[in-house]
This record gives structure tokens, sequence and C-alpha cells, in this order.
């Protein structure tokens, strides 16, 4: 997959594609259903297939003092983009210029006059503009106008439940990870650098990778079975998100225990899939209790991880 970050640089190859629009956070089974849509009718025309996001997310720009809960960070989304199929990915930057685009002018100037899609597919509640006043009606007559297709996807939904990012942020801040494995269609990830810590893991006996996460990831507290991928190889291991409760309540960090590793991990590139929230977080009255009950949390992930399902792709 063709990743652009400047319509500029959009080749005579990749015009004339059908592309899907939207934040698509999380790239979950609604996002899936649209996405589709834009390889099967692109598969008809013999067009390339792609999709145009916004980064950063609108919030961000809207209300920056207000960490927003990435699902997919753009990394993570262009993989998921990559693993379902499509030929091309064109970023955008969304800034007060772009914020300021009327509806008319970011179809006309941006979309059309850079890329020439053949084709475009959005959401049901697609808005754009400034203002948000570019509907999925004002595209359809832009389309007509200037000469492109549009389709509009009507929400997808699961037992009377819509799919939507907002859903699976509450989700996982509740630590209802199966709820969220099933609205995403894969394991939820995060990726990051290993860093130093405080090295408590390693003298309890259980050395742990320290992944800082983004700000405004919402996660439930506690202990995870979790897939830790390393240099493409997965590896079975357990993770605990909290403040440390028995030594400092500190702030927040990812903390990874890979169960069959040995090794120096700091530095290294580290993707974690959560598949089960196995308990809370909470404060121990001794360390030797809290090491009885870290080995039992380890063997609870080690039974989990052996039963479960590979669901670690996109749409898979």
């Amino acid at each position: 997959m063709q990743v652009v970050r400047d319509t500029a640089n959009v080749t005579s190859a990749l015009r004339g594609a059908v592309l899907a629009i939207g934040n698509f956070d999380g790239v979950h089974r609604g996002h899936q259903a649209l996405l589709a849509e834009v390889r099967q009718r692109a598969g008809r025309m013999g067009a390339p297939s792609g999709v145009i996001v916004f980064e950063p997310h609108p919030r961000e720009l809207f209300q920056p003092s207000e960490p927003h809960f990435h699902l997919t960070p753009l990394p993570l989304k262009l993989d998921c983009f990559g693993e379902l199929g499509l030929d091309l990915a064109v970023v955008l930057k969304f800034d007060r210029e772009m914020a300021a685009r009327s509806a008319q002018s970011f179809i006309e100037d941006l979309i059309v006059g850079h890329l020439a899609p053949r084709h475009l597919v959005i959401g049901y509640d697609f808005f754009f503009g400034k203002g948000r006043a570019g509907t999925p009606e004002t595209m359809r007559a832009e389309g007509d106008r200037l000469g492109f297709g549009v389709s509009v996807v009507a929400p997808v939904a699961e037992d009377g439940e819509v799919f939507s990012s907002t859903a699976i942020r509450l989700k996982l801040a509740q630590g209802d990870i199966q709820g969220a494995t099933a609205a995403l269609g894969r394991l939820w990830r995060v990726r990051g650098t290993v860093a130093g810590g405080f090295k408590r893991g390693t003298g309890l006996g259980f050395p742990t990778a320290n992944i800082p996460l983004e700000p405004g990831t919402a996660l439930a507290h506690g202990i995870y079975a979790v897939w830790a991928e390393l240099d493409g190889v997965r590896q079975a291991a357990a993770a605990y998100l909290g403040t440390r409760p028995t030594f400092d309540d500190g702030s927040p960090m990812l903390e990874v225990f890979l169960l069959d590793f040995s090794g120096d991990l700091y530095g290294r590139e580290l993707t974690v899939a959560f598949v089960e929230h196995i308990r809370a977080d909470r404060r121990f009255d001794t360390v030797e209790a809290l090491k009885a009950q870290m080995q039992a949390d380890c063997d609870a992930a080690r039974r989990i991880l052996a039963a479960a399902p590979i669901r670690s792709t996109c749409g898979a």
C-alpha cells in the first residue's frame, strides 16, 4: 500500500481511485464494511482502492486541553488499511486552514483537484467542511456536478448495537476486552518502544517491558492476558496497567511480562494485543502476597492464551 502525506504527490496511476473518507479511529467492523465497499467497487471499475484520513483527529485541534483516546494511532491505522488490501492511503493534515475550508472547496479543490476520484464512499454520519456544513447529501450533489459517484454506507450493527469508536472506547475503559474485540473484529493493539523503569518487576522475579501509553488512553487498570509481538514473532505475555498501589501510586504505565522470553528489550518496539482482562488492580499488604498473585496471574494468562483464537489482524 502506498502512503501519501501530500495530495500533490499522488501519481497519475493512483488518480481516478475509489476512495473512502473519514477518520477511521479503530478501523472497527463498521469501518471495515465501508472499506469492503471500496474494494468491491474498485474491483468492478478496475480502479485503485484507497482511503483518505485526517491527522490529527479534529477533536485534538478544537479541544487541545483534553487528551483524545486514540483506538488506533496512525501507524496502526495504516497497518490495518494495508491488511485490508487497500492500494492507497492519503493522510491529510487537519489544521486551522483545513477546518476553515467550505464543504465545496474541500470537495472541488482538494479532493477532485488533487485526487480526481472516480467514486467516493462515506459513512452515513460523515460531515465535513467549515462548521461541518457538508453532509452526505452535499457530497452526492457535488458528485453529480463534478462527475464522480458517491456511495453512502448505512450504520452497521449487531444485536441492535451500532459499531462505533465511542462505544469501543467505553468497553475498553470498563475492561470489556471481549466486547471491544467483537466490535473491532480483531484484538485491540497498542505499540510502543520499551522504556526503562524502576526494575521492581525484575526484583520480584517478573521482569517487565515498560510501554508508555499515549495521553488519553483510558484502559481499565488491572492485569491482562496479551500477545506481545517482537520483531514479527508473537509471544505469550501478561500485562499490567495501573499506578502500582503496593509501592508508589505513580503515573500509569503498561508493564508487559513475556512468559517464555529472556533477553534485553530496552529500546525495542513491542506491539501488544489484548485478549482478556484477568482482574482489577489492587494493593497488597506484603510483597510476598503480591508475588504469589503475580504468579497466579501469569498462570491464568497462559491458560487463556492457550485457548484463545488467533485474532490479531484487521478483519480476521
